[in-house]
């Protein structure tokens, strides 16, 4: 069959998608819009009409109404809900308790737990919850966990790929395979082919993995520059005397973090206009060498904080006692997602000085920390307070790593886990669609109390709205023109001669490796009519070659950039890209095989 220009340049504008999703150049979002404007304003000037009718510019907009993409949402925030009142307290705390009594036994229990619980819970709130155990646990035992955050990710990832609403890949490929005709998947319809290719890719977790990653240190903590908090007293002359904050803050390189500026027993606003006097007291966070220059270059007097007789010296060091160390990891739903530490404020805030800033892969930070903005991975370390530190972690929307383990739990918590469990059985036993179902639940855990609009609108990522709904249209104009079935008519005659479930095997494989490096969403949003064009082109049942892009594309396992739970593991463990190919390959190849096996065993061609 030949192709049509507007098939040639919507295979064009994929090709170009992918390659931006790959190469990260402009942020995950951006391309998912540029892709949205793409076929909206280039059906507007050259319209099109086929077969099933027009096409309309407007056409390509129906993701952001789509079931899928509600069900996406409205899980996201149930989510959200089992993290704010700490329904998964108890599990964690057993678990703990187990990874100190029995590691061994206890990561088998983790990786098991995890798998199970992801088949019904959106992925990374169950990884959000077990980074802080697992790294716990390691630093108590003097040890790394680098051992045994990867598994537990890789069992999150296997778990997840057990019912429909396991992931939003899931959900992305059930929904367009039933707008294209074919069988629609209930919540457990595939669940056993999972459960059986799950026992040797755990087995391999549990006892292989662990061995084949090196021993990995956190990203900051060892090679930190301990942080202070001094006063500086403005002495008459001085520099800083009759000096304006901002010409201050010049003199100093922009270095000090002024945290308060107090004159006559009244604080004041730190406004850059505000001219200081002798007399003033500012209330300083740096290292110990810095606070002693910042004093010199200001003719200003240092001291430590509530003992103003003994100026900072040799015979009278600086020292911050009851403070402590611990990482920040910026996730999805953070607020600092997206800003800036200037921005937010943060250290204000939660009365935190911030130490450090790494991100995945050791990319090298072009700008001050205050003016970076910060990406899910990135890790910040903060030094506080034993009570800043506590509240920081009591917080619903921040990721906090340090040696103890503390989940926010509030008496609604049995309620969050009667609604969740609710909206499954509903989904289940088909009793509603799991959109209606998770919607219904959002409703009830509003009314309830076990979520404030502040909490739901956090746990809502304009990523993931912008890339399903850019997904979605890209496949539906990949059908619409033909693209999807000349693709399916090349790879058919590609794979001739093949037995049925080896094509199975092979179209899994293809999409395993455009997972690993674009976004599994659209490469489920595109496989999904592909295949459905193939078991045309065939002349078999849909439903398995369907099966086969919704696994593909959740075997996610060989980079970082694959999936989002891989980058909050690299950066709380340290590890490099080379840990996950050495990890990722021989889960791949044993996950290809089994489903290759099984798949067309229980659904057959």
């Amino acid at each position: 069959m030949e192709l049509g220009p507007h098939a040639l340049a919507v295979l064009a504008l994929t090709a170009g998608a992918f390659a931006l999703f790959a190469s990260e150049v402009v942020a995950i979002e951006t391309t998912a819009l540029l892709v949205l404007v793409a076929l909206a304003a280039g059906f507007q000037l050259f319209p099109f009409e086929g077969a099933a009718g027009a096409l309309s510019p407007t056409d390509f907009f129906f993701g952001f109404g789509h079931e899928a993409l509600v069900a996406i949402c409205a899980l996201m925030v149930l989510g959200r809900g089992l993290v704010v009142t700490g329904a998964l307290e108890p599990t964690a705390r057993v678990l703990a308790r187990m990874l100190e009594a029995s590691p061994q036994l206890a990561l088998l229990a983790v990786l098991v737990l995890c798998a199970a619980a992801s088949g019904v819970l959106n992925d990374t709130p169950i990884v959000v919850l077990m980074l802080p155990i697992l790294v716990g646990a390691a630093l108590r035992a003097r040890g790394s966990a680098a051992r045994t955050l990867l598994p537990m990710n890789y069992a999150v990832l296997i778990g997840g790929m057990g019912t429909t609403i396991g992931t939003s890949t899931n959900l992305i490929v059930v929904a367009i395979a039933a707008d294209l005709g074919a069988a629609h998947f209930a919540m457990f319809d595939f669940i056993h082919v999972t459960a059986l290719a799950a026992v040797p890719g755990i087995l391999y977790l549990w006892l292989v993995l662990p061995r084949l990653i090196p021993e990995r240190t956190a990203p900051l903590a060892d090679a930190a520059p301990q942080v202070f908090t001094a006063e500086l007293h403005v002495r008459e002359g001085g520099f800083a005397d009759g000096s304006s904050l901002a010409e201050v803050r010049r003199k100093a390189g922009g270095a000090p973090d002024i945290r308060r500026i107090v004159r006559g027993g009244l604080e004041l606003a730190r406004l850059p206009s505000l001219e200081l006097r002798a007399g003033d007291q500012l209330f300083v966070s740096a290292g110990a060498k810095a606070l002693q220059e910042l004093a010199e270059q200001l003719g200003a007097a240092l001291y430590k904080p509530g003992d103003l007789e003994h100026p900072v010296d040799e015979k009278n060091p600086l020292a911050a006692e009851n403070e402590r160390l611990a990482e920040v990891v910026v996730t999805e739903g953070s607020v600092l997602n997206g800003s800036t530490l200037r921005a937010t404020r943060f250290g204000d805030w939660h009365d935190v000085a911030i130490v450090g800033l790494h991100r995945p892969g050791g990319k090298a930070l072009q700008k001050d920390i205050g003016d970076a903005t910060l990406h899910p991975g990135d890790v910040l370390l903060v030094q506080g307070a034993d009570e800043a530190i506590r509240k920081l972690k009591s917080s619903a929307r921040l990721l906090v790593l340090d040696q103890s383990y503390d989940v926010p739990r509030t008496a609604r918590a049995p309620l969050a886990l009667a609604i969740l469990a609710a909206v499954v059985a509903a989904a289940a036993f088909k009793v509603a669609p799991i959109s209606v179902a998770a919607l219904a639940g959002v409703a009830a855990m509003i009314l309830t109390r076990c979520l404030d609009w502040e909490d739901a609108a956090g746990s809502l990522s304009m990523k993931v709205v912008l890339l399903v709904a850019s997904s979605l249209a890209l496949g539906a104009a990949l059908e619409r023109t033909g693209a999807t079935a000349w693709l399916a008519a090349s790879f058919v005659e590609a794979a001739h001669g093949l037995p049925a479930p080896w094509v199975l095997a092979l179209l899994m494989a293809l999409t395993a490796a455009f997972t690993n490096f674009v976004s599994n969403s659209a490469a489920a949003a595109v496989g999904t009519p592909i295949a459905v064009s193939i078991a045309r082109e065939l002349g078999v049942a849909p439903e398995p070659l369907v099966l086969a892009i919704l696994f593909g594309a959740n075997f996610c396992y060989v980079t970082p950039m694959a999936y989002q739970t891989n980058l909050l593991v690299m950066s709380a463990a340290g590890y490099r890209f080379a840990d996950f190919v050495r990890g990722g390959l021989p889960l791949l190849a044993i996950m290809l095989a089994a489903y290759s096996l099984l798949l067309p065993r229980f659904f057959p061609l």
